[in-house]
């Protein structure tokens, strides 16, 4: 079965950057859209990026121009790269793949990673 793992997260002051990073096993990540999503408790699940097999990609409106998206398929990871940290930030953030060649418009995953929590806060 597949895993993915996320890092980079924790308690973040605003206005840094911060790089997640979300490490893929048991598939060959070159065959796979990687999307990030992130989640305040209460409140909907938001798909923000993805990164499709052919290095296309997609942001929600919401962080176009603070977000990028990468990935590495030799080390199997794939990151998500946040500029100029707000506390509108703060959320539970997951990543999730779809065998599919270009990011899709839907949030129905393959698989998913169990999360990492990215607090901005003074």
């Amino acid at each position: 079965q597949p895993h993915l793992v996320e890092s980079g997260g924790g308690w973040v002051q605003p206005g840094g950057p911060l790089r997640l990073s979300c490490v893929t096993s048991g598939l060959s990540l070159d065959q796979y859209s990687i999307s990030w999503f992130r989640q305040v408790p209460g409140k909907e699940r938001e798909k923000i990026s993805c990164i499709g097999v052919d290095g296309s990609t997609f942001y929600t409106d919401s962080v176009k121009g603070r977000f990028t998206i990468s990935r590495d398929n030799a080390e199997s990871t794939v990151y998500l790269h946040i500029a100029d940290l707000s506390r509108e930030d703060t959320a539970a953030y997951y990543c999730a793949a779809q065998r599919l060649t270009r990011c899709s418009q839907g949030t129905v995953m393959h698989y998913w990673g169990n999360g990492i929590l990215v607090a901005v806060s003074s």
